[in-house]
């Protein structure tokens, strides 16, 4: 019988370590703050390495009986699990968008993402198979056993403050490794609902710890775990600047990495595409989050033939989407996460404008709404020289750049350092064939602009990092294959 929890309920602000809340070791705190309004909603605990050795400490003591764990048993915990965040869709939904800013409809949304993904690996959980080899030498015999690596530490973003963590938290569960995590200084309130959960579910203490940490402390907190041999894998998603920060650093322990990192997604429009169908998968794929995605397109090429069409088509509809606090049910885009996210967008857009891009609709800050709020933006004839082209905007605009042939347009995709996703749109079947090969991208949407799901590998290549996450295959990041060879039996 699962149980439904009020939001105030689901508002936890310690430390969660060998299955007790704690304070902070120093006892410091630092506020969480609602992105719409600038009001604080809670002070949660401000950690430091302390904190995360005392994580590292309980996640040690219990890796041995966790991974002897039967599978089925292990599975059955994350399945009760999963029933108790569906019970609680609602709440943790709520959560959400009270701490990250993203409308209702969205957070909801993103809970039974989440989700999924604990469904998914409890299944897994029983399916960890290994290898007979095939005989070489009489009286040999040769095995392959895939078993967990050991203490994960999982690093994530406010972006999606459940999704990520349920998607890194329940493979290394189900693989019988144990979890220390710190999510986003911006939104842990949702994190430490969801290991409430799990603990609620019958995860044993010391399986699941989870510290927070102020952007100041963050560092300290996080270098423990680099440097201490006990923590065998790092799993995170966010910025390249710091997934890079992180492999340097893990080096000196010789640890597991899985990184995703940033992106710079193309998205591209042939002149024999579907236009309807590639401005509503423009739409999806562009303003999940108000753009705050790593897989959020942040480069549209339109072939020259159907720009000027695809742009006014494009303008209309953005034009018409609704800006508003999450508390509003007609609201598409909340508020950015904070300042600096909507310094960041204005730059890049006055940047464009100063360059020769001509402002279709939006290009603004809307003050009236509060202190995060910026339009939802088109702007045409981007150039490879604006900002916009290579950094990471992050935010509700849609730069869009002419192309003129095939080549042209895989050229240009393809001309970033980043390689997580990439997205294009045409009706030729030959073309099709061609431009997926071409792509260098660890995710490619063909006429489709919304590519996540817990079956799926996601992950990048370049500079978007390595590793997957969901699918059979992201269960493999948290397994080492063991290779026995047993003699004398003949």
């Amino acid at each position: 019988m699962t149980k439904r929890y009020e939001l105030s309920e689901l508002i936890r602000n310690d430390n969660f370590i060998d299955g007790q809340w704690v304070a902070a070791a120093k006892g410091n705190r630092f506020d969480v703050t609602n992105p719409a309004t600038g009001e604080v909603i809670a002070q949660v605990a401000d950690s430091d390495a302390a904190d995360a050795h005392a994580a590292t400490d309980a996640a040690a003591r219990a890796f041995p009986t966790w991974r002897d764990t039967l599978p089925k048993d292990r599975a059955a915990v994350l399945h009760r699990w999963h029933a108790l965040i569906v019970e609680n869709a609602d709440g943790l939904g709520r959560l959400i968008s009270l701490e990250q800013g993203k409308p209702f409809s969205e957070g909801r949304g993103e809970v039974m993402y989440g989700a999924s993904y604990v469904a998914w690996f409890a299944d897994e959980a029983t399916r960890i198979y290994g290898d007979i080899i095939p005989q070489q030498q009489r009286g040999k015999r040769m095995s392959a056993v895939k078993e967990p690596v050991g203490v994960v530490a999982a690093i994530t973003p406010w972006n999606f403050p459940l999704a990520m963590i349920a998607r890194k938290i329940a493979p290394a569960l189900a693989a019988g490794c144990t979890v220390v995590g710190k999510p986003a200084e911006d939104t842990p309130l949702t994190a430490f609902a969801l290991v409430m959960l799990a603990h609620e579910a019958g995860v044993p203490a010391g399986v699941l710890n989870l510290i927070s940490a102020s952007r100041e402390n963050a560092v300290p907190a996080v270098a423990d775990w680099l440097a201490d041999s006990r923590v065998r894998k790092i799993t995170f998603t966010g910025s390249t600047r710091v997934g890079k920060y992180l492999a340097r650093e893990s080096a000196g322990t010789l640890k597991k990495l899985s990184l995703e990192l940033g992106g710079n997604a193309p998205f591209i429009v042939f002149d024999d595409a579907d236009l309807d169908a590639a401005v509503t998968g423009l739409l999806a794929a562009k303003f999940r989050n108000g753009g705050q995605t790593c897989v959020s397109p942040n480069r549209v090429y339109v072939q020259s033939g159907v720009y000027e069409r695809f742009a006014d088509m494009l303008a209309t509809r953005v034009a018409a989407l609704k800006v508003a606090p999450a508390t509003d049910p007609a609201a598409q885009i909340g508020p950015m996460i904070n300042a600096p996210a909507i310094d960041k967008i204005a730059r890049h857009v006055d940047d464009a404008a100063s360059r020769g891009a001509r402002v279709l609709t939006g290009g603004k800050r809307l003050p009236e709404l509060g202190p995060n709020y910026y339009a939802p933006t088109v702007l045409a004839d981007a150039t490879p020289e604006m900002q916009l082209s290579c950094d990471e905007t992050f935010g509700p605009i849609v730069p869009l750049f002419h192309f003129d042939d095939e080549a042209e347009a895989i050229l240009a995709a393809n001309d970033t350092l980043s390689g997580l996703a990439s997205y294009f749109y045409s009706q030729d079947m030959r073309r099709i064939d061609r431009v997926t090969r071409q792509l260098e991208a660890g995710i490619v949407g063909i006429n489709e602009g919304a590519l996540a799901s817990e079956a799926a590998p996601f992950g990048g290549v370049k500079e978007s990092g390595y590793g997957r996450e969901g699918s059979k295959y992201g269960l493999d990041d948290y397994l080492s294959i063991k290779y026995l060879c047993q003699g004398g039996l003949e």
